[in-house]
């Protein structure tokens, strides 16, 4: 393994720690503050929710150059296919926060966000779950 690959795979798996798991614990946490009706911590979850988002994109690519000629193997297809749909799944989740923020900064009683505390917290589990089954994909095959 040359120093090339593995400084890929130290942000690889840099970006994996510092990013996937901040963005999981707050897209997680995300349903409590709305059913606590906590406006400024909803906002801050959902900035946060932005930020590793958007960090999370490192993993990937990092990843892609990391796998480089190796990039027809079956589990990192999968892996890769997983990845965009978790980000397809965080879009969602995205949106749903902001209209969550939106809803409870007014001061409105009867609109509490229901639908997105059942849909956020739904697609949060999704998500984390699928981290997981590309964790798994990665250290499985990786070590055969």
């Amino acid at each position: 393994m040359s120093f090339l690959d593995k400084l890929l795979l130290w942000l690889h798996i840099g970006f994996a720690i510092f990013a996937i798991g901040p963005l999981t614990v707050a897209t997680s946490f995300t349903p409590r503050y709305i059913r606590a009706r906590d406006a400024g911590v909803l906002n801050f979850l959902h900035r946060t929710t932005r930020i590793f988002g958007i960090l999370t994109l490192g993993v990937f690519l990092f990843g892609l150059a990391l796998a480089g000629k190796n990039i027809g193997k079956p589990y990192l297809s999968v892996s890769m296919t997983l990845f965009i749909v978790a980000a397809v799944l965080l879009v969602i989740i995205d949106r749903d926060q902001r209209t969550a923020v939106r809803v409870l900064s007014n001061e409105t009683p009867e609109d509490d966000a229901k639908v997105q505390t059942g849909r956020i917290a739904t697609l949060s589990a999704v998500t984390a779950l699928i981290w997981l089954v590309i964790l798994v994909l990665m250290v499985w095959f990786d070590l055969r």
